[in-house]
């Protein structure tokens, strides 16, 4: 089944007809399509947390409609019937580990299924199979999670996520705390998820490098709306708008503007990663050469 991600006129207010009533969203429309890796992004209280809850119908529209795989949520949906969903669509939140409680990684990882059907050897058998997918072995089976260092805490939590075998994979910010080092390996661990395994992923963050380096489609918010979307090279093009937004740019992207306005340096497209920018700074080198040879 194709697992599209619809939002039509989507509003939602906290605490609705209470003295403490807070419109979080509104007017929301955008999708997010099967097979695609989407970046939400806007600055704090912009709405991301609340869309984010909306994804696997965590909360329900109070106004509008979600529409996930072939479903569709409104603010009368009955709750009992939302559980496959929770299944299909899931949810990696800020420092997963901190979930963790079983006395194994393998009771850890099996948790999920087991609470959906599944039996003890069965629960063995996904955790087994989860541990590559999240860089681990069949050697941590048996170890205590609370043995193991922050960054592979992260990764079993993962794993039990995993586990649920969701055809949609929404991160929250799940780089948050690592060194440079341990985000470049986490953040490359979702994006093979996504090539090799047809993952839907959403990607909820701040981080202007990983939108740029990993996802073909962005989705800003600002003050509970959708002001821009579109795919993350035409989206940084206009840096005045994104800083307007309180939003920064990728390094890559400012460095090659600095370029272009203190030589004249010309690239054509932006380059989005330290790699493009590379590639076109050794094609121009290459061409200049040419041109310099043709000269003589």
């Amino acid at each position: 089944m194709v697992m599209d991600i619809t939002f039509e006129k989507v509003g939602y207010t906290y605490q609705k007809g209470t003295p403490f009533e807070s419109r979080a969203l509104y007017d929301i429309d955008f999708d997010i399509k099967d097979g695609s890796y989407t970046a939400l992004v806007g600055h704090t209280g912009s709405g991301k947390s609340t869309i984010l809850r909306h994804l696997n119908a965590l909360n329900k529209p109070t106004e509008g409609k979600v529409i996930i795989g072939d479903r569709e949520i409104v603010s009368t949906t009955n709750n009992k019937n939302l559980k496959s969903i929770r299944k299909k669509v899931g949810i990696v939140f800020q420092f997963p580990e901190s979930q963790l409680f079983e006395e194994t990684i393998a009771k850890d990882i099996a948790f999920g299924p087991k609470n959906f059907g599944a039996t003890e050897e069965e629960g063995v058998e996904i955790a087994k199979r989860m541990l590559p997918l999240v860089g681990l072995d069949e050697t941590y089976m048996e170890r205590s999670p609370f043995d193991l260092s922050g960054g592979q805490m992260r990764r079993v939590a993962i794993a039990g996520v995993l586990a649920m075998e969701p055809e949609v994979l929404v991160l929250d910010e799940p780089t948050a705390g690592l060194d440079p080092k341990g985000r470049k390996e986490m953040m490359d661990m979702f994006y093979q998820l996504y090539k090799e395994h047809g993952m839907t992923i959403v990607l909820v963050t701040h981080q202007m490098e990983d939108v740029a380096s990993y996802a073909n489609h962005v989705i800003i918010l600002e003050q509970g709306t959708v002001v821009k979307e579109g795919p993350p090279r035409e989206i940084f093009q206009n840096e005045p708008w994104l800083e307007s937004k309180q939003l920064d740019v990728p390094a890559t992207v400012s460095f090659a503007s600095r370029l272009e306005e203190r030589i004249g340096l010309r690239l054509g497209d932006i380059p989005l990663t330290t790699d493009e920018l590379a590639d076109q700074l050794v094609a121009h080198l290459a061409s200049s050469s040419i041109e310099g040879g043709d000269a003589k």
